[in-house]
């Protein structure tokens, strides 16, 4: 996915509320839009380079969007908000190969009362064995040992949409959760055990019932943020 327009470069100070970051552009401070609900840990250190997105629209409060951040190492995605694009992007593409030979794509798919980020078809959707739906998460936290991890926060949301691919697989239907890396320096995949124990251990019932977990991992810049590999899951 490239940006349609270049980022602006600064450099992170602070998040608070959860949705503000200061961030200081030149020799003056912005007020960013955080669209992130995480805890955002092992992210976010005071004075990190950091991009951002400029909005000017009148229906907007805060002008800028907190894109991405630099840890010395690699550029860390943290708008939460554009990683269903990118994985649509990269189910177009063909990188995931695993949800590949689907006609259809529909985003944001309703079941009940809810929906589910993308749902992948052939021909008449009333044959369920012509469906898959896929749950679609961002994840930033890494550990000291190159471990990327999820979730990085307490996920209310995150449960349900476990129960809804449950169900789903309970009726025959293929349900995936993708998991999106948008760093560079994580070499596996493991679920966060401690700071959610609900959502880990449901998600490894999830497991168990048949649903399918996968992730994969972004190539990052300035310019484009790119899925471009499988990660292996511990």
């Amino acid at each position: 996915m490239k940006f349609k327009n270049p980022l602006i470069h600064g450099h992170f100070i602070k998040r608070y509320k959860r949705f503000f970051a200061d961030v200081k552009i030149d020799n003056n401070v912005v007020v960013a839009h955080t669209a992130n609900t995480g805890a955002m840990t092992s992210c976010l250190g005071e004075n990190w380079p950091a991009l951002l997105s400029y909005h000017d629209s009148p229906t907007r409060k805060l002008k800028y969007s907190f894109e991405m951040i630099n840890n010395g190492i690699t550029w860390i995605g943290v708008n939460t908000s554009i990683t269903n694009s990118l994985a649509i992007e990269a189910i177009k593409n063909g990188v995931i190969k695993e949800l590949q030979g689907y006609q259809n794509l529909k985003p944001e798919a309703k079941i009940g009362q809810s929906r589910i980020d993308i749902l992948l078809s052939n021909g008449d959707t009333e044959n369920l064995k012509d469906l898959c739906y896929v749950e679609v998460k961002n994840v930033t936290l890494r550990d000291e040992a190159g471990y990327c991890l999820f979730p990085d926060a307490i996920t209310s949301r995150g449960l349900k949409h476990l129960h809804e691919l449950i169900d789903l697989k309970k009726q025959n239907i293929r349900t995936v959760m993708l998991f999106i890396v948008q760093r560079e320096d994580c070499h596996t995949f493991k679920i966060e055990n401690e700071i959610d124990s609900k959502y880990s251990e449901l998600l490894k019932l999830a497991i168990d019932f048949g649903v399918e977990v996968l992730v994969y991992a972004c190539q990052l810049s300035p310019e484009e943020i790119l899925i471009n590999k499988k990660l292996i899951i511990e």
